[in-house]
């Protein structure tokens, strides 16, 4: 049975003020993939997740995420951004976070309906946070942060995941962790996750997307350290994770 194209590229350019990003990119993702997006700092990467929910638009070529234009699609997708900004001291619950991700599926700020706290509950079970749905956001971990911003991104229920960078600034075995749920998520709906760590996310993901300005698709066993190397510009060390502490 032939798989339903998620996201594909066709072709595409992008520029920031005239300064070349991405060129004549072209690839297509398939539904239920775990796939790693990686490359050197300012390669691209953010800006590719960026063009896949329509907050920016290519200079040329076309982008279509579930065969339909990235704007038009953005209620199939659920989105964790690298940097969230908050107040620590700020008095929101865990379960008041990850209902912001109700908001914009027929809810405006509160109070919520039953079945939006039921989605959001359900979410958090999946990330092994419900326990904690009473807790203060702020007095969490920061790897216990992650999975709840995680649970908000999969609120809205989303048919495709993007998480931009979801492990930076955790540990090892929080990063572990976190990868094995996506992972299992993975079996349902397509996750796209952009990480640094290429030899980390090889033993989980089934492809990378390898981005510094082109962008090339290759099977995870097929990578080699002579790709690597063209990919940074340089020698990279790659290790393997393969053990917990």
């Amino acid at each position: 049975m032939e798989r339903e194209a998620v996201v594909s590229f066709r072709d595409v350019d992008f520029s920031y003020n005239s300064v070349p990003v991405l060129e004549n990119v072209s690839f297509t993702i398939y539904d239920k993939s775990f796939i790693s997006i990686v490359g050197p700092n300012a390669g691209g990467k953010t800006t590719l997740l960026k063009l896949m929910l329509g907050l920016l638009g290519p200079s040329r070529g076309t982008i279509e995420i579930f065969m339909l234009p990235p704007d038009r699609a953005r209620a199939l997708i659920g989105y964790m951004p690298q940097h969230v900004q908050f107040d620590p001291h700020f008095p929101v619950t865990v379960l008041d976070v990850v209902l912001m991700g109700r908001l914009g599926n027929g809810t405006r700020f509160g109070p919520y309906r039953k079945r939006d706290r039921a989605i959001c509950l359900e979410a958090l079970k999946k990330l092994e946070m419900y326990d904690a749905w009473k807790h203060p956001f702020g007095a969490l971990s920061g790897g216990q942060r992650q999975r709840v911003l995680i649970a908000r991104a999969l609120a809205t229920e989303p048919k495709l995941l993007l998480l931009d960078e979801p492990t930076s600034n955790v540990d090892m075995a929080v990063e572990t962790e976190l990868f094995e749920l996506l992972n299992a998520l993975s079996k349902t709906i397509t996750v796209i996750v952009v990480s640094h760590d290429l030899g980390f996310v090889s033993q989980y993901v089934q492809r990378v997307v390898c981005v510094n300005r082109r962008v090339a698709v290759h099977p995870t066993a097929a990578i080699t350290g002579e790709m690597i190397s063209d990919l940074y510009g340089a020698a990279v060390r790659m290790v393997q994770h393969d053990h917990r502490e």
